[in-house]
């Protein structure tokens, strides 16, 4: 039978060539295929494999929407919204342009076309990607079925998307936006979001069951997802949850927006559905990812802060700890130069002591 690792190779006079090997009675030897086709190279060669390719006349666009509607393919495994992406992206994109092609007629250069096509319409390199991202998973799969010998989108390079710039606030900044959200029923959200670096759907998915604010802890344990049609809680994004530590800001914050949220179930006690939500809406549903999104840019713009997207904040979050950490260190500094050599000596010795 033939061994791993043969491949085709174009020869100086234009001929295609593979070689195999064959394991004989007699040892080991090895055999080569010549044509001027590399299809027919491919076929003599898989067919010395003992491998069949039988996609018939099935055309790109039902195999992918055969795909798309699979459970065990796409449908339950990945998240909702990554779902529905694939499902759009075949539905407007895809399917249009490369419907009518036999999936074993598919070659690289058909998904060149397809790329430089969507560009040149204006499409940004970033949709351009998840275009290629998602053909390429849908041929993987066709390839592992044995439906076509090899992956045509995985030698074509996609177009790299332009990398967003990230806005951060700084210390003054970060202390005018919660002076100027005092008050504010998102207040204690910003804090937390700020202090802990929780993901926006981490903070629309938080309950107060993941909050202990004698201990000073929070538990992240979900993740508020918005698919078409409603929303729904899932995992977090690394899969598993994780213990944070909240500041004594976060605490005293999150004290007041208890007592503030039950004031509005108070108001709205008609209305009021519980989900045990730390933020939720006006009436207890989920807080919507537009409506937070609305509600922290008029913030920003009461505050005379630079315009910058929520998930910024995750960013500000690692910017502030830097922050503290190097007042802490200044101040420590200060406080070492108050005391006399000798004692300068003996703190020193004992951190190279304790960094060893």
């Amino acid at each position: 039978m033939p061994a791993k690792g043969d491949g085709i190779t174009k020869r100086k006079d234009g001929r295609y060539m593979a070689r195999y090997t064959v394991h004989t009675p007699d040892g080991p030897k090895r055999k080569v295929i010549y044509d001027r086709k590399y299809k027919e190279v491919e076929k003599q060669l898989n067919e010395a494999r003992g491998i069949t390719y039988d996609a018939g006349n099935i055309t790109v666009g039902e195999y992918l929407t055969e795909w798309v509607s699979d459970s065990d393919s796409a449908r339950d495994t990945v998240r909702q919204r990554t779902y529905e992406r694939y499902e759009s992206i075949v539905r407007v994109h895809l399917a249009p342009a490369l419907g009518r092609v036999k999936l074993k007629a598919l070659t690289p250069a058909h998904v060149r076309g397809l790329y430089r096509e969507k560009l040149d319409s204006g499409l940004s390199p970033r949709s351009v990607l998840h275009i290629h991202r998602t053909l390429s998973k849908a041929l993987k799969q066709a390839t592992d079925d044995g439906l076509i010998p090899r992956n045509v989108a995985a030698p074509v390079k996609p177009p790299r998307p332009r990398r967003e710039e990230i806005r951060l606030l700084n210390h003054q900044q970060v202390q005018a936006l919660f002076e100027t959200a005092r008050e504010d029923r998102l207040e204690a959200l910003y804090v937390v979001a700020v202090t802990t670096g929780l993901r926006r759907g981490e903070l629309q998915g938080l309950k107060w069951e993941d909050l202990d604010l004698e201990a000073g802890t929070l538990q992240v344990r979900r993740t508020l997802s918005e698919p078409r049609g409603g929303y729904i809680f899932e995992a977090p994004k690394s899969g598993k949850g994780r213990n944070i530590r909240l500041t004594q800001r976060a605490v005293a914050a999150l004290r007041e927006h208890r007592k503030r949220q039950l004031e509005e179930r108070m108001q709205h006690a008609g209305l009021w559905q519980d989900h045990g939500l730390a933020f939720p809406s006006q009436v207890g549903t989920p807080l919507s990812g537009g409506n937070l999104n609305r509600s922290f840019k008029a913030t920003l713009q009461r505050a005379c802060l630079p315009e910058i997207r929520f998930h910024d904040l995750r960013h500000t979050c690692a910017l502030e700890q830097t922050y503290k950490r190097h007042l802490s260190a200044i101040r420590t500094l200060a406080q070492i130069r108050k005391l006399g050599p000798a004692v300068q000596i003996n703190i020193a010795e004992n951190q190279i002591n304790t960094a060893r």
